[in-house]
């Protein structure tokens, strides 16, 4: 099985949401082991790109990129300060009141973000608890105060104007560097960029960032194929049926791998050389089975992520969305980077 992940297009989907981001310094959301595609890799391949500061979720994962970043690389947890981490080399972004007072009495001095809730409800702090704090906080000289969109990917949605209206009322005057729009966000336009944005989905070929280059080719090793009579039937639950003469290919990769068992019946195809060959009978842990009766000669492998079937229209066949297809691509992969 392999996943070609092109970090030249990567870099260059950066850049592109670097120029939309206007003024405004563009980060790079690596979490989720770069949504999958290998922080260790694609996070230097960004700062080559010109980013500077880097987003994961947990400190683990910015332990695992700190030594891959040159000295001035800021690292930035969103979970923030939870107990047990080790967050040397990395900046919290502290998400309640208890979190900022445990980082300023265990790490005084060091570098921390701030994390407010416009109206999301699901991390940082609400208005009242910041308006509790806000003097000290600022007093402390944090590095950034962010909040997040919840709808920035539907753009009229009523919540985006709001959310910006409430950043504003909470942070304007605070004299602290802001961060309001991940890859969304930036499509929103320039009220929403501020000092720092913090492109993600769209750095690896993801809608929202119709624009992006696509990253990844994902082909799947073909282990055999065979004929299939009318009227037999292929895969667990004899879920499908020929209804006349087929050619069908079993390849190499299945739910295990991250790809969805809803896909089944559901549309979706593998590729040669731009030839859709449906998928037939039910995903397995393994396995899938594909019709290949159109093709003059079957190939070594197929293809299931492709220009002909980017992200995100896989993901729309499995039920689901592209960060969650990219977040899940499994370990059995051998990945390949240009």
């Amino acid at each position: 099985m392999g996943l070609q992940i092109d970090l030249g297009a990567i870099q260059a989907n950066w850049r592109a949401l670097a120029d939309r981001s206007g003024a405004a310094r563009a980060a790079a959301v690596v979490k989720a082991n770069a949504y999958g595609l290998g922080a260790e890799r694609v996070a230097p391949a960004l700062y080559d790109a010109g980013a500077r500061d880097f987003f994961v979720a947990l400190a683990a994962e910015g332990q695992a990129i700190r030594p891959h970043l040159a000295d001035d690389a800021q690292v930035f947890v969103l979970s923030g300060h939870m107990d047990g981490a080790d967050l040397a080399g990395l900046v919290p972004v502290l998400n309640s009141p208890q979190q900022f007072f445990r980082d300023r009495a265990i790490r005084p001095g060091r570098p921390f973000a701030i994390q407010l809730d416009t109206g999301m409800n699901r991390l940082g702090m609400e208005p009242a608890q910041w308006a509790a704090i806000r003097d000290e906080a600022l007093a402390a000289g944090p590095v950034l105060i962010m909040s997040h969109l919840a709808c920035a990917d539907e753009p009229d949605h009523p919540a985006n104007a709001a959310q910006l209206t409430a950043f504003h009322q909470m942070t304007d005057g605070c004299g602290v560097p802001r961060s309001l729009a991940a890859t969304g966000g930036i499509l929103l336009g320039p009220d929403y960029h501020f000092d720092l944005t913090r492109p993600g989905v769209g750095l690896y070929g993801g809608l929202p960032f119709a624009d992006a280059q696509p990253v990844l080719r994902l082909s799947l090793p073909v282990i055999q194929t065979r004929d299939v009579l009318p009227g037999e039937f292929v895969g667990y639950g004899a879920a499908w049926v020929a209804e006349s003469p087929r050619r069908i290919a079993t390849v190499a990769a299945g739910y295990a791998d991250g790809l969805h068992r809803a896909m089944s019946g559901r549309g979706a195809s593998l590729y040669a050389a731009g030839t859709a060959c449906p998928i037939v009978g039910r995903v397995s842990m393994d396995l899938i089975t594909v019709d290949v009766t159109a093709l003059a000669e079957v190939p070594a492998a197929l293809d299931i992520i492709c220009p002909a079937q980017k992200i995100d229209d896989l993901a729309a066949r499995a039920g689901t969305i592209g960060y969650e297809i990219l977040t899940s691509l499994g370990r059995r992969y051998e990945r390949t980077y240009l």
